[in-house]
């Protein structure tokens, strides 16, 4: 996933979650908005409950390789914020992919 497409700032991650446009599974927890670029962004956050700074950096390799093969940044009308749940370390890289594709399509679709 390029920078581009990345949401960094913490003011844009609050102006997202502050839009009340939610979803959840059992793995993640996405906040939308409409997006505000020529471009979708997505932010990615990973609790210091899932483990080390380590741990929390793979998480988030992990999750930012999903999104890359999931997610199509130039036709989403959405901006997207993942929160990572305690779930996502019990289960494989499929099965959180698949988790996560679910939801993604679920939120860009309404």
């Amino acid at each position: 996933m390029k920078k581009e497409y990345r949401i960094k700032k913490n003011e844009e991650f609050s102006s997202i979650c502050n839009h009340k446009d939610t979803y959840s599974s059992k793995c993640f927890f996405l906040y939308c908005d409409l997006r505000k670029l020529e471009h979708a962004r997505v932010g990615i956050s990973v609790s210091k409950k899932l483990g080390d700074a380590v741990d929390r950096n793979k998480i988030k390799r992990q999750v930012r390789e999903m999104v890359h093969n999931i997610f199509n940044f130039e036709d989403s009308p959405k901006d997207i914020v993942i929160v990572v749940r305690n779930n996502f370390i019990n289960n494989s890289f499929i099965d959180n992919q698949n988790d996560l594709e679910k939801i993604i399509k679920k939120a860009i679709i309404k």
